[in-house]
């Protein structure tokens, strides 16, 4: 497997200032932990922007889409905030031939009980073994995108009821 994975931002990278108070989208944090981890495929990471999920717009969800249909890789992890992964993740239907899973953190990659690293490997799985579409792997289980929403309150991804 060649894995390419598009980065946009979100809590996933977030770096806590000390002078500022709050935190900020840093670079992005997934090369450097999947090398450390030494998975045994090959990865490229490209990063689209640096937003938190709440600040992205139509024009960010287009980019996006146009960056997953132009990589030749069959299979992309896209790293997101989570409070706008369900809406990009239902922008990138329909696009044919491609395995795609979205996939974030609750906490920063950088704090010691960070789901990012949990989060990921349950994205590495899904890429791999998913037919085309696209999902979303947050909590330990995986998604599809148009059946999932974000429980703000428990914060935590819950499958819709149909």
């Amino acid at each position: 497997m060649k894995l390419h994975i598009i980065t946009t931002g979100g809590t996933i990278d977030k770096i806590y200032f000390d002078a500022k108070s709050h935190y900020q989208v840093g670079e992005p944090v997934i090369g450097e932990l999947l090398q450390r981890m030494g998975v045994g495929f090959a990865f490229s990471v490209e990063s689209a922007m640096r937003k938190d999920s709440l600040d992205m717009t139509t024009g960010d969800r287009a980019l996006i889409r146009q960056l997953v249909q132009q990589c030749s890789e069959d299979c992309v992890l896209i790293t997101h905030g989570t409070d706008g992964m369900v809406a990009t993740g239902q922008a990138l239907r329909d696009i044919p031939g491609k395995r795609i899973v979205l996939t974030g953190a609750l906490q920063p990659a950088a704090f010691a009980h960070s789901d990012a690293i949990f989060n990921i490997g349950c994205a590495i799985g899904a890429v791999q073994s998913k037919p085309p579409g696209v999902y979303i792997a947050m909590n330990g289980e995986v998604f599809d995108a148009d059946r999932v929403r974000k429980n703000v309150a428990a914060n935590r991804f819950e499958h819709l009821v149909t």
